[in-house]
């Protein structure tokens, strides 16, 4: 049976694997987001240039195998942004996915199509990737919980890439234990934490500046009920350079891994993209070759042994997915990328340090969703999924 397609999630709906094994995900089914190999499939990367240039895949992804293997149906191959360049989820070529939580609102990308399989009940859980927010802005705007984790924990083998160094396999679920379940399949094995505690948590006043003030109380409730499972909690300034200077520092190293992985591609095929996908694009051809910017892997560095040190195993920072509710759809182009900004300021915290961040789904006014983030430990990703679990269960 083909799935509903009516909130538009998905660009193959006709897609369908069986399980290759039994497990722990008997009887469960999943999108993928459409950059997965998938035996027999040609992924879009949804712009049809790249659908035209390459050819079906002869195999499954390594984290789409896990899955069948543990029990798991594949039903629909899921709308993406263009190449994965972008947080809204608005796809010139193949339309946009109706947001299933937030009528007239975008769904968030560039795991557009994931979240909204999820959000409307298509699937059980939906593959994405996250290397600047894709699965946590989607999951936050469509009222989904959403995780990201450590980087290089998941394998990316089979997996479309943006920009390396911060791609991750990631994945949505409506519930806090389905996400743990699917956790357990793809994480690797060691990882299971000694304890489920989380004795430290920092929130962060210069990510919480950010949050729009109108869903202040929203997530200052959401906030209190996380900290009741900690053992302490600690106010504290992460960025004394101030956030947008890490947002820039994670743009610009972002821009010229994106070039790298694409750019030779795009010259010689000149694909039509969206006008915004095509500036972005164009700027991130503008920034010369990734042998210059040895100050900015400095940079990166830097944040990232700060982080790694804070919190260390048992520590977590509290923030923010996103300052607000999803945007209308054909908003003001200059407030969308306004909102883009102040979404990467937040979302590139953990992508610099290369950390698990899972979002939990938060009321906003009128039902509007919004997301509160934990951000774990390097390699705490089981951790963190079994705690949020056991503090925030399912709501």
């Amino acid at each position: 049976m083909v799935l509903d397609n009516r909130y538009g999630a998905f660009i193959v709906p006709e897609l369908k694997v069986m399980p290759l094994g039994y497990g722990p995900l008997d009887n469960l089914s999943f999108a993928v987001k459409d950059v997965f190999a998938v035996a027999g499939h040609t992924s879009s990367a949804g712009n049809p240039s790249w659908l035209q240039t390459h050819s079906a895949s002869t195999y499954h992804a390594d984290a789409v195998r896990r899955l069948l293997i543990a029990g798991a149906s594949l039903r629909g191959a899921a709308l993406t942004d263009e190449l994965m360049y972008s947080l809204g989820g608005e796809n010139y070529h193949y339309g946009t996915p109706v947001n299933p939580r937030a009528a007239g609102r975008i769904p968030g990308g560039s795991s557009s199509g994931s979240a909204v399989a999820v959000a409307s009940g298509s699937v059980d859980f939906a593959l994405g990737t996250d290397t600047g927010g894709s699965i946590r802005v989607p999951s936050s705007y469509c009222g989904i919980y959403g995780f990201r984790p450590t980087h290089g924990a998941v394998g990316m083998k089979g997996v479309i890439p943006l920009a390396p160094s911060f791609d991750t396999v990631g994945w949505m679920a409506g519930d806090a234990e389905r996400l743990r379940r699917v956790g357990e399949v793809l994480l690797p094995m060691g990882n299971e934490p000694v304890s489920n505690t989380m004795e430290h948590i920092y929130i962060a006043t210069d990510a919480w500046a950010l949050a729009d003030e109108a869903y202040e109380m929203n997530l200052s409730q959401a906030l209190r009920r996380l900290k009741w499972g900690a053992g302490r909690s600690t106010t504290i300034e992460i960025a004394s350079e101030g956030l947008k200077a890490w947002m820039d520092v994670f743009r610009e190293l972002q821009g010229r891994e994106i070039w790298a992985s694409h750019g030779e591609w795009i010259e010689r095929e000149q694909p039509k993209f969206g006008p915004d996908i095509a500036e972005r694009f164009a700027w991130a051809s503008s920034l010369g070759e990734m042998g210059v910017s040895t100050l900015l892997q400095e940079q990166r560095e830097g944040i990232s042994s700060r982080l790694h040190q804070l919190l260390g195993e048992t520590g977590c920072l509290v923030i923010p997915t996103v300052p607000g509710p999803a945007p209308l759809r054909g908003g003001d182009s200059r407030q969308l990328e306004i909102n883009r900004s102040r979404a990467m300021m937040l979302c590139c915290i953990a992508g610099l340090a290369g950390l698990p961040q899972v979002t939990l789904p938060v009321a906003g006014e009128n039902g509007l969703p919004l997301g509160i983030s934990v951000i774990g430990g390097y390699g705490q990703d089981l951790r963190l999924l079994s705690w949020v679990k056991e503090v925030w269960g399912d709501r």
